[in-house]
């Protein structure tokens, strides 16, 4: 069958059109906006892609229109579609009933993190030898010498094995997805991971966000509810400890066992909890027996998180159910993410001690804190942060990790939300941790960055240096005017900025 999807360069689509080709169909598709390393990585598996959205794309008439949540009714090459009757679906109902009708999937859901886990899991599956599929909103790294592992996560999707029939102790039929709650389409505005049914959840935390398709936090709660709904019995699911916004969620309904965690910082007396603070005895009354409460625990051994122990309450006295990861990831969310995806892994039968060897293993995925040069001892990071908390959590692990270093930030407001301005009040506090942070203002946003900036700095003598920019040539232009050996760069952006990446690493080169 041939198969076009339109929207292939999008994080989803494109791990989809790569489960499409190993189900042995032909996929072409299209896209305005193809960049690295989505694009690349369709590129090198065969996959046909157009620039742009065009009606000749769709000529001859495919077997099958898959259709990516940007399009939208007005566009010629939609309104040629329906004109014409060519067959259509959307990306999760595709996948659905392609490959997960038959499958154990569990599900990684949350407003931040859900790429980073879901790697992390699919990772820990495989290493135990669970021919595990998953499709992830990323591309991971892989630094390993196994020949299987290097395999499997070359790309940013694999299908695995379905279940056998009459076997249930073989280690087949399990799917770990990426479950995003922006829509599925333009037909369809459910929330993409309604159509996954998932027998395990990982509910990782939960904030406002997609402010372009949901009106507040509670119209995202409903959407989480209508997921937890189908969440079996015989299933689970598992969360942070002390997240109000998550509780709020349950107390709607919740039929299926709960697994809570928990970040400990034992040396500090402290506790992490999802607000991204630390719960005290003296502080957060409410959070003072979280650790109690909690049914998995990660208790920090070094504070940028690169250390750590887990432990499972339930079974404690075993010791296969305790274990360290020694690993290159730093911060805190990535702790918790890590935590949530060991609790998963030994759910299906993978113990504590082998998830966190696997945990050890593990490389990152890009675009997540991402070293991408090092130009005269200037280190220069690629992130996909693009949320106020996501920018705080990044910058906490980055400050902690390179304690030695000078920090820059440069932040480009790309996510609908922000362009938006929902968040525009917190974004100036987002960024206080780092020593100097650049924020990119394009031509036609909405409203004022610069002014926001300004006033924040003037309301908040702990804000400063922090500056904001409108091109991408004056962002490089200070870099390499001001930054100096010993200083590292995070970039921290949801799309190509631009191209600023390559660019300021042969600018510092030249410089």
């Amino acid at each position: 069958m041939h198969i076009h999807i339109l929207g292939i360069c999008g994080t989803f689509m494109g791990s989809l059109a790569l489960l499409a080709r190993e189900l042995g169909h032909t996929v072409t598709g299209s896209d305005a906006n193809v960049y690295p390393p989505m694009s690349t990585q369709l590129e090198n598996a065969g996959v046909t892609i157009e620039q742009g959205y065009l009606v000749e794309h769709l000529q001859p008439a495919p077997d099958l229109v898959v259709v990516g949540n940007a399009m939208k009714r007005g566009m010629d090459v939609i309104e040629y579609m329906l004109d014409t009757g060519l067959r259509y679906t959307s990306g999760p109902q595709f996948l659905s009933e392609q490959v997960l009708q038959s499958r154990h999937v569990i599900a990684v859901a949350g407003t931040h993190g859900k790429t980073t886990t879901t790697t992390m899991l699919a990772w820990i599956l495989h290493y135990a030898g669970i021919d595990t599929g998953f499709l992830i909103g990323g591309v991971p790294l892989v630094d390993t010498a196994d020949a299987h592992l290097q395999q499997v996560f070359a790309h940013s999707s694999y299908l695995g094995a379905d279940k056998i029939d009459n076997d249930d102790s073989a280690n087949t039929g399990y799917f770990v997805i990426e479950a995003d709650e922006y829509d599925s389409a333009f037909f369809d505005k459910r929330s993409k991971f309604v159509h996954y049914r998932p027998r395990t959840a990982i509910l990782n935390n939960l904030e406002f966000d997609h402010a372009d398709i949901f009106a507040d936090l509670e119209a995202i709660q409903t959407q989480f509810h209508h997921m937890v709904r189908m969440i079996p019995s015989t299933g689970k699911i598992i969360m942070p400890t002390a997240t109000a916004s998550l509780e709020e969620t349950l107390a709607k309904g919740v039929w299926t066992p709960v697994w809570r965690t928990a970040v400990l910082d034992a040396a500090a007396h402290n506790t992490y909890v999802t607000d991204n603070t630390y719960a005290t005895d003296n502080t957060h009354a409410k959070d003072k027996h979280v650790k109690d409460s909690s049914d998995w625990q990660a208790e920090l051994i070094s504070a940028d998180g690169g250390q750590f122990a887990v432990s499972f309450a339930a079974d404690i006295a075993d010791k296969e159910a305790t274990g360290v990861v020694d690993w290159s990831m730093s911060g805190i969310h990535n702790v918790n993410n890590a935590l949530v995806a060991v609790a998963a892994a030994y759910n299906i039968g993978v113990s504590v001690k082998t998830a966190c060897a696997a945990l050890s293993a593990f490389a990152g995925i890009k675009r997540r804190m991402e070293l991408i040069g090092d130009v005269n001892d200037i280190l220069v990071f690629d992130d996909f942060a693009h949320h106020p908390t996501a920018i705080t959590t990044t910058l906490d692990g980055a400050k902690k990790k390179l304690a030695d270093r000078r920090l820059w930030a440069i932040i480009e407001p790309r996510s609908n939300t922000m362009k938006m301005g929902i968040h525009q009040d917190s974004l100036a506090q987002s960024a206080t941790l780092a020593d100097h942070t650049l924020w990119y203002e394009p031509t036609g946003l909405e409203w004022g960055l610069k002014e926001v900036i300004n006033n924040a700095t003037i309301a908040n003598p702990d804000i400063s240096s922090q500056q904001v920019l409108s091109s991408v040539e004056d962002i490089i232009t200070h870099i390499c005017t001001y930054a100096k050996a010993g200083d590292a760069i995070v970039i921290m952006s949801n799309g190509g900025f631009e191209g600023i990446h390559q660019r300021l690493l042969t600018a510092l080169a030249n410089s």
